[in-house]
């Protein structure tokens, strides 16, 4: 039988450690969020991200442009607020799916690297790659942090990754490696993978399809990390693994809500405290 890891409980210690942070320097860190339409989960995730600044004493400034936004625009209001010393970090909240009048890589492109509190674009995703980033990813780091929480030791333990996102599966892949685990990822082109996912010590799951981990693609007592976060019909949210299914053979697992969605926010708050850190030279 599983033990539950906790995001919420976990992100709250850290949620209180960067308003600690935060309550030492000169002014408020502040967070720029950028969204280009209505797409009503992105706004929820908007939301969140206000609450949790909010709580954390990190300003929070959201731009909401029409859904029609030229890429000129886009990249206009970008320049802006790299431009503005009052703004520490700049988010580009990418809607799903993408709105095809604008190019969101080179909007990601576009933002200082000082103030890309996401670890998006190219000059930090390099860094995440060499091991020498300032701030790292949110949710990867967010899956780190869990495991490292939860005492878990990943030197030496086999880790399989299902997905290649640059936003989830490359990152983590390398941060597990800089915690000297031994790293697989895998895709949809993966043979066998039922084959690979039963030799996992540490299972995440990244792929957006809903319950697809059943118990039979995990060993004895694997490690469960769900970073997959779907809708069901009657708008009810699941993982990417089948929870209620992989409970009683994994030896520790995290749930969908509640396990790394947390997380993800109080590493971004921390993210936020480290970009005013590094913009103006100081640490707290």
């Amino acid at each position: 039988m599983a033990q539950i890891i906790d995001g919420k409980a976990l992100s709250a210690v850290i949620r209180e450690r960067v308003k600690a942070r935060v309550a030492k320097l000169e002014r408020p860190p502040a967070l720029a969020v950028v969204l280009a339409g209505n797409d009503a989960p992105s706004l929820v995730y908007v939301r969140n991200k206000e609450k949790a600044c909010a709580e954390a004493g990190i300003r929070f400034v959201f731009h909401q442009l029409e859904e029609n936004v030229s890429q000129k625009e886009m990249l206009a209001l970008i320049d802006k607020l790299n431009a503005d010393g009052d703004i520490d970090g700049v988010l580009i909240q990418q809607p799903n799916p993408l709105p095809p009048n604008l190019d969101m890589h080179e909007a990601v492109c576009r933002v200082d690297p000082l103030k890309d509190v996401d670890c998006l674009h190219p000059y930090n995703a390099g860094l995440v790659m060499a091991g020498t980033a300032a701030f790292l990813p949110a949710t990867p780091a967010g899956v780190v942090a869990m495991l490292k929480e939860s005492n878990i030791e990943m030197k030496g333990k086999r880790c399989v990754i299902l997905g290649r996102s640059n936003v989830v599966g490359k990152p983590l892949a390398m941060l597990m490696l800089q915690q000297n685990a031994t790293v697989t990822v895998c895709h949809s082109h993966t043979r066998d993978l039922r084959e690979i996912t039963r030799q996992a010590d540490i299972l995440i799951a990244a792929v957006r399809q809903p319950l697809f981990v059943k118990a039979d693609m995990i060993k004895e007592n694997a490690v469960v990390i769900d970073v997959g976060i779907n809708r069901l019909e009657g708008k009810k949210i699941c993982g990417d693994a089948d929870y209620k299914d992989c409970f009683e053979k994994a030896s520790y697992i995290t749930r969908v809500p509640g396990g790394v969605g947390p997380m993800t926010v109080a590493m971004l708050l921390e993210n936020c405290v480290k970009a005013y850190e590094l913009r103006r030279g100081v640490r707290v």
